[in-house]
């Protein structure tokens, strides 16, 4: 992933593309509207989630994401919007492109996980 520098990358961008693209509009509502707290977070999670340090959990406590994110109404709009922007996102960021293969489909998951409304 390139280690903290790659995952700065990729949560950088992430944000990016859902402050400006149109397909992320339904998942950018339902953030704040600073996104540096989120972006911090992520950046986090995705630090343990890849297996470097445990700062989400260190800071933050056990991840338990969907009961974190139950709060925000994550349907079907909002879910592929966060998906778009990953993809997107981790085409433009990870150089090694194996790790598509790896990672994505563990994403996809994640995303279906987070979905709290039809």
């Amino acid at each position: 992933m390139g280690g903290e520098a790659g995952i700065r990358r990729l949560t950088g961008r992430f944000y990016e593309l859902m402050d400006t693209l149109p397909e992320a509009a339904e998942c950018r509502a339902i953030h704040p509207e600073s996104l540096a707290g989120s972006e911090q977070k992520l950046f986090e999670y995705l630090s343990y989630w890849f297996g470097g340090p445990p700062l989400f959990v260190e800071r933050h406590g056990a991840p338990m994401m969907r009961q974190r994110h139950f709060r925000a109404p994550i349907g079907p709009l909002e879910r592929d919007g966060w998906l778009i922007c990953f993809r997107r996102a981790f085409d433009e960021t990870v150089e090694d492109p194996g790790l598509r293969d790896v990672v994505m489909p563990r994403v996809e998951a994640l995303a279906m996980h987070m979905q709290n409304k039809a």
